[in-house]
């Protein structure tokens, strides 16, 4: 399986980190680059990135890539236990040029919230009030946390919660990190409902306080339609972990029944309008 990818535009290309699943089961990622953001011009043979702890030995999984300043953090699943369904954030970083020029020279791994059932995390990409700022899902919302140094985190509040009867009722967790716009920061989030069915939504964010929620969507921007979305290894699900402005269009990369990767395309004016 090939799905749930970090996708970031940067030097004329969108590149695209991947979560691949082969035979053993293990999730590692993998790199392909795009020109237009829909044709695959490169795709590297080889996985970037690969459990190396005790704690992902089952799997590095759902890649969050954000830069700050010259340098790309990025956030993922490390799965440590099949029999626990353990799993819980990761941290690790990589040099701007480094990534541009695919010298995989990843920095030390760290667990921010170590021992806690945790994932769905991602930074901003600027501090804010002098903080880091990460977002992150401890079930079945969508937290907050600050940080001056990268590893104490406090502050730590709900920002996104599920809503009683609708396509979110169950649960919700961030898609790509949040994007900066005029009017606030941009968050594509997923919710989940009973039936568990897997859809995107939108919110947006004060750019002062990311803890306060401005614009919420009432209804999904993509719900699982195509077969590629209703059938698969987990059927009934788009789950997004990356998106990328080109000019006024928002490309959001998303894995379709976590098997295949997808891309959808939305006017950014479109999206507030739900």
């Amino acid at each position: 399986m090939v799905f749930n990818a970090a996708a970031i535009y940067a030097d004329s290309y969108v590149h695209i980190l991947y979560r691949a699943i082969g035979h053993d089961g293990v999730s590692r990622l993998g790199y392909a680059s795009s020109t237009d953001g829909y044709h695959i011009d490169e795709r590297l043979p080889s996985p970037v990135f690969e459990p190396t702890m005790a704690e992902e030995k089952f799997g590095c999984e759902d890649p969050r890539l954000t830069q700050v300043d010259r340098q790309y953090f990025m956030c993922y699943t490390a799965y440590g236990s099949r029999v626990l369904g353990r799993h819980q954030v990761s941290i690790t970083s990589i040099e701007a040029e480094d990534l541009m020029k695919k010298r995989w020279n990843w920095g030390k791994r760290w667990l921010p919230f170590h021992g806690i059932r945790n994932k769905d995390a991602a930074f901003f990409p600027r501090k804010i009030n002098g903080r880091y700022v990460l977002l992150h899902r401890i079930d079945p919302d969508i937290c907050v946390a600050y940080s001056e140094d990268l590893k104490r985190w406090c502050d730590m509040r709900v920002v996104v919660r599920p809503r009683f009867r609708t396509w979110d009722s169950l649960k919700v967790g961030i898609a790509g990190p949040p994007m900066e716009l005029d009017e606030g920061w941009l968050l594509i989030y997923h919710g989940v409902n009973f039936e568990k069915v897997y859809s995107l939504g939108v919110v947006l964010l004060d750019k002062k306080k990311p803890d306060n929620v401005i614009f919420r969507s009432k209804k999904p921007i993509l719900q699982p339609f195509e077969d590629y979305e209703r059938f698969g290894a987990v059927p009934n699900v788009v789950f997004s972990c990356g998106a990328v402005k080109l000019d006024n269009q928002l490309l959001i990369y998303y894995g379709g029944a976590d098997s295949v990767l997808c891309v959808a395309t939305y006017d950014l004016n479109e999206l507030m309008s739900n």
